[in-house]
């Protein structure tokens, strides 16, 4: 009725959208919002010995606070994204759930989302049951971007170059330490702890007897800690700065992904003070990172997460 807004990667694709459809269009800049919010909180999460997840914090600053702000402001009557996740019930409470093709869900990235934010949101790619579904509607709209390749790589980091973005932004920050064993046993050197995270097999320049995997990294001794397999297995750990999108029960039994392409596992929360929470995998799991998210579902249904 008013117009819309819409959130994308591409501004020039958002212009082509709003004139194919008639809308009005604007073009807002949020170039140092989106360094400050998400890349220099992206290196110091690794400096921290963490690993980040740089698309939840866009979507959780400036995309659905900031642009989402602005939409308001300007009188429109939603904010559009090209999320693949779908939207269900009225416009007061609405609930989020999985896309309709599993592949494609990005439900995960959008756990931080808030209750006010996701009633005034729309996913309308959400219910396509493939990408190719999407191509289909951008070239019969006529959009220059029906045969762009996907991309995997987070926007600012094209070419997976972690070390070389956070070089650039924080000189120096590559600083060396020891490989050591989980009992405190030094058995190598390292070039800067940004270039491990936790799982990692491969790349760590270590002869033994049996396969050696990151268990931990503390950024503080500056130490990349590893050990055998089974000392990656997690049973029980804490989120912080939850978000739920439905009121959490303890013990409630639920489905939980500590990262994004697993399948998700059984579990139970308990809700714990200061915005804490305390989770409980029904099986052990491997390679449960700080730094990454714990995302809770009942079936489809997105109930909320925090930061592991």
């Amino acid at each position: 009725k008013k117009g819309a807004c819409c959130a994308g990667q591409d501004i020039h694709d958002a212009r082509r959208v709003a004139e194919k459809l008639g809308i009005a269009h604007y073009v807002l800049n949020y170039e140092s919002k989106f360094k400050e919010s998400v890349m220099d909180d992206f290196v110091d999460s690794y400096l921290a010995g963490e690993t980040p997840i740089p698309c939840v914090k866009c979507n959780q600053s400036v995309k659905f606070k900031d642009l989402l702000q602005t939409a308001r402001d300007l009188g429109a009557d939603c904010m559009a994204t090209g999320h693949y996740v779908q939207r269900s019930g009225d416009t007061q409470q609405a609930q989020m759930l999985r896309a309709a093709a599993p592949s494609r869900d990005q439900s995960y990235f959008l756990f931080a989302t808030t209750q006010e934010q996701l009633d005034f949101l729309r996913f309308p790619l959400g219910h396509l049951k493939s990408k190719d579904e999407t191509r289909a509607l951008a070239a019969r709209f006529g959009l220059q971007v029906a045969d762009k390749p996907d991309s995997q790589d987070i926007c600012f980091v094209p070419t997976g170059g972690y070390a070389k973005v956070i070089e650039k932004l924080r000189p120096g920050a590559l600083e060396g330490g020891h490989i050591v064993l989980t009992d405190g046993t030094i058995i190598g050197s390292h070039d800067g702890i940004i270039n491990y995270t936790v799982g990692q097999r491969k790349g760590l320049g270590i002869a033994n007897a049996e396969p050696l995997y990151v268990i931990r990294l503390d950024a503080e001794k500056k130490q990349v800690i590893v050990g055998r397999k089974e000392e990656l297995l997690r049973q029980e750990f804490t989120i912080r700065e939850c978000n739920w999108l439905s009121q959490m029960v303890d013990g409630v039994e639920v489905l939980v992904k500590t990262r994004s392409t697993q399948a998700g596992v059984p579990a139970t929360i308990k809700i714990l003070e200061n915005n804490c929470a305390l989770v409980t995998l029904k099986e052990p799991q491997a390679a449960v990172s700080p730094g990454q998210a714990c995302v809770a579902y009942v079936g489809d249904r997105l109930l909320g997460g925090g930061w592991i």
